[in-house]
């Protein structure tokens, strides 16, 4: 069968949707299936993944990209974001749409935009017109939604906490939807895992630095108020434009000796951070319009032996289980966070990395594909 995906976020871009929509698309085609991957006219596709054919044409706006995609002849379509389920109303191929969280409640990219400065003459006016396009863009994106989602074949969400948050929103697409959840690449389970032998405990965030909402500024503030009673080292991966306010911040908490800030890494590294690592922490938090939908990070630390401390909220709770391959704060609260530290930091709490790996196992690429294979037909 001739899969084609179309996708805003795929590697070399990091996240959790670019780590969604390579490993699908690499294990429908270990399936036997032919995949073309559609991503951005400037999307860097200078690395070659191998079975995968990349085609940089999109414009990420329904109005250009309808006709360039017509002339793609493919089997069935897979969206890897809600924006993009505006396919299933321009096409007779049974149409597949992945939902992950935000790209519903806060959609993007803004694939309505009407392009209004694009029109003659008023592209004179380019420039006055920018701020006007951008609010129809969001209200024309919103609007379309609600008529495009319905007519997908079905709709595979990443966890149940996000199919219920979906159907709140979206209650007439109650009948195309399946929990597909997510898997853990291979890359991370084939390195031997074994007991950690850090001198001082090593402590692990990865996280685009864009979202506040990721909490890596009130891990600082509770690990200032640790800094005196225990040794350890905190690392963050990641980029963006939160890091130097949050490199700042640890200087002014006195704790600049204890954290290093390296900014993005190459898969093998992260692998790497996340072997050695003795926690890994993420305690995110909801926000109306953004939400940790699973968190795939979790797995992956998790295949690497390392255990993670999250929030008892959102799709966490099904990517991390309690006790086996981390634990949980109630809420993400500078107090509460700090008292989960002290308790891992204190030994009250142990972790075996085997048992971490165990259960990041059950969650395999392999079987997400077999949930959409039906709905290619």
């Amino acid at each position: 069968m001739h899969i084609g995906i179309v996708t805003s976020e795929f590697p070399p871009d990091v996240g959790g949707v670019e780590t969604y929509a390579v490993e699908f698309a690499k294990a429908l085609v270990a399936c036997g299936h032919r995949v073309d991957v559609f991503v951005g006219r400037h999307h860097d596709t200078s690395g070659a993944i191998e079975g995968l054919s990349l085609h940089p044409v999109l414009a990420y706006t329904r109005r250009i990209d309808a006709p360039v995609l017509r002339q793609y002849k493919v089997d069935a379509w897979h969206v890897m974001n809600a924006a993009h389920s505006w396919l299933a109303l321009e096409t007779d191929k049974p149409v597949v749409v992945s939902i992950h969280g935000n790209d519903f409640l806060n959609p993007y990219p803004l694939t309505g935009s009407p392009g209004i400065h694009n029109y003659p003459p008023l592209w004179r006016f380019a420039g006055q017109l920018k701020p006007v396009n951008r609010w129809l863009a969001k209200t024309l994106t919103r609007r379309l939604l609600p008529r495009a989602l319905p007519a997908a074949r079905v709709i595979l969400s990443n966890s149940q906490y996000t199919e219920d948050v979906f159907l709140a929103k979206f209650p007439q697409c109650r009948a195309r939807t399946v929990v597909a959840q997510v898997g853990v690449g291979d890359c991370f389970l084939n390195a031997d895992i074994a007991p950690k032998q850090n001198n001082k405990p090593q402590l692990l965030s990865v996280a685009r630095l864009s979202e506040p909402r990721k909490n890596i500024g009130r891990v600082l503030e509770a690990l200032e108020r640790l800094k005196d009673d225990f040794d350890f080292h905190y690392t963050v991966v990641g980029e963006g434009p939160l890091k130097a306010t949050l490199e700042a911040q640890a200087k002014s908490l006195a704790i600049e000796n204890k954290t290093t800030f390296i900014g993005r890494l190459s898969l093998p590294d992260v692998i790497e951070q996340m072997h050695s690592a003795d926690l890994f922490i993420l305690p995110s938090s909801i926000l109306a319009d953004s939400h940790e939908g699973f968190g795939i990070v979790y797995l992956e630390a998790a295949a690497c032996g390392t255990p993670s401390l999250a929030t008892r909220q959102a799709g966490a709770i099904e990517a991390i289980e309690d006790g086996k391959s981390g634990f949980f704060v109630d809420e993400p609260t500078v107090d509460q966070i700090t008292s989960a530290l002290r308790h891992f930091l204190s030994q009250d709490i142990h972790f075996k990395p085997e048992e971490c790996r165990e259960f990041a196992r059950q969650f395999s690429w392999q079987k997400v594909v077999e949930k959409a294979l039906p709905y290619y037909e």
